[in-house]
């Protein structure tokens, strides 16, 4: 894994050799460029993760380049100004537009390393927060359970973390498989740097490379998520549901370290470790043609299986109990506590959703119940176990065709969500861990209204 990557962009050779050998040796990855043409080229061939930038050049001036930049949207790495003729003026309009900062010539070293720091750590704190925002993390060693099965699997991730190669995580829905994707890389060097999650079946339908390789149009670069994630792991979920041309690209771009945007002409260096996950026997998929044999072996350097929830029942008890205190702590929700009865009810239960189907009972019971005790007949009616009923027949939809009895669940799993979280769509696309434009096919498809589901609560 390489360092931070820094563009100095000048157009005073001396200023431009001077930064690139204080910034090496800050031990710092440099790249420079002497006029605007030459940073577009530059940021063409590779994303930076801070620029460095010259209001006055020949070509362009360094304000009018930042404005660019940041309306077509091309980067969101920060910027750093630096001239000799600056005003008051200037310095204010550049951090309107989103510099990070203004300094002057001659530059002080100290003073720009410590910006360049500043900068950098500020960059890292806003992505961490979007993270967080996006969900909240739940601490793994303490909910992923004492099974010698999971002790194994941690233990094994904690091993392999440093080697930096693929990883091929397997294991039934809702098992947890980003949880431990997420702990491969806070295990690894590249912790402090981006881990983006990425559900395959939610790319673009039409073109899903745009979203993985990037594109570049019109003189514009904009960076896939090989290249947001760089320096960092790209999580890519259900890998069986990238189509076999697309497939191809990866391989390749595993095997070079290298990509080629659409509508590029160059390859891009990358600097990316990718985990893949997956439901299914992905070894068989490829031997029925199903899936790409070489990718299969390019991703399967680290094979990792997350078992179900099923296998380590015993768990369940201090799961129940460790869900409860971090809803109650988390969300505000009202602290409740499961019965012994209803926890031993739960130990024998089936869970076809795995860990995620025991997080959303125990949130839906925190939410809607009413006194302090869970007892086993709210349980078995949240779950709608009858007494006399086997757990395989709990749900209605069992009895209807494969085809509608998915339309009929995902619809039900849908308008709850979005009751859930007042009828705010990007909550329920992260919560489901989808994309949003993704999620927006599926509601329409379902002939789902989110504004109407607002609207509803509104007047309730």
């Amino acid at each position: 894994m390489s360092s931070a990557h820094i563009l100095v962009v000048d157009d005073e050779p001396d200023i431009r050799s001077l930064l690139k050998e204080i910034l090496e040796d800050e031990g710092f990855d440099v790249s420079v460029a002497e006029n605007g043409q030459a940073a577009k080229e530059a940021l063409r061939s590779r994303r930076p993760d801070l620029i460095l930038l010259d209001i006055w050049m020949p070509d362009i001036d360094g304000v009018t380049l930042l404005k660019e930049w940041k309306e077509n949207g091309s980067f969101d790495c920060p910027v750093i100004m630096i001239s000799g003729h600056g005003t008051v003026e200037t310095a204010v309009d550049a951090i309107r537009i989103g510099a990070y900062d203004f300094i002057e010539k001659p530059l002080s070293i100290a003073k720009l390393l410590i910006t360049v720091a500043r900068a950098l750590e500020t960059s890292s704190l806003k992505r961490e927060n979007i993270d967080l925002r996006k969900k909240k993390e739940i601490p793994l060693d303490q909910s992923f359970g004492k099974n010698p099965l999971l002790i194994n699997l941690k233990s094994q991730i904690e091993r392999v973390a440093n080697h930096d190669t693929s990883a091929l995580i397997s294991g039934p829905t809702g098992s947890g498989k980003e949880k431990f994707a997420q702990y491969l890389h806070d295990c690894s060097p590249r912790s402090s740097n981006a881990f983006i999650s990425v559900n395959v079946g939610g790319l673009a339908v039409e073109n899903p490379g745009v979203e993985l390789f990037g594109n570049e149009s019109n003189g514009e670069v904009h960076f896939g998520y090989l290249e947001q994630a760089s320096g960092g792991t790209l999580f890519m979920q259900d890998i069986l549901d990238m189509d076999l041309s697309t497939q191809a690209r990866l391989t390749s771009a595993l095997e070079s370290q290298t990509i080629l945007r659409v509508g590029g002409h160059e390859p891009v260096k990358i600097d990316v470790r990718v985990i893949a996950s997956t439901r299914h026997d992905l070894q068989q998929k490829a031997h029925e043609g199903l899936f790409r044999e070489d990718l299969f072996y390019a991703l399967n350097v680290i094979p990792l299986h997350v078992p179900s929830l099923k296998k380590h029942a015993e768990d369940i008890p201090d799961l129940l109990d460790f869900y409860v205190q971090y809803f109650v702590e988390q969300e505000g929700l009202p602290s409740r506590r499961f019965t012994s009865a209803s926890k031993n009810s739960l130990r024998s239960y089936e869970w076809p959703g795995n860990t995620r189907e025991l997080t959303n009972l125990v949130q839906r019971l925190l939410i809607l119940g009413g006194n302090d005790n869970i007892d086993i007949n709210e349980v078995e009616s949240a779950l709608g176990i009858t007494s006399n009923a086997p757990t395989a027949d709990i749900i209605p939809c069992f009895t209807l065709p494969l085809r509608e009895a998915r339309e009929q669940f995902e619809r039900s799993y849908f308008e709850y969500q979005l009751k859930l979280n007042t009828g705010n769509v990007t909550n329920v696309a992260s919560h489901a861990g989808i994309e949003r434009t993704h999620l927006y096919r599926k509601l329409r498809a379902l002939d789902i209204d989110p504004k109407r589901i607002a609207k509803q609560l509104k007047k309730n």
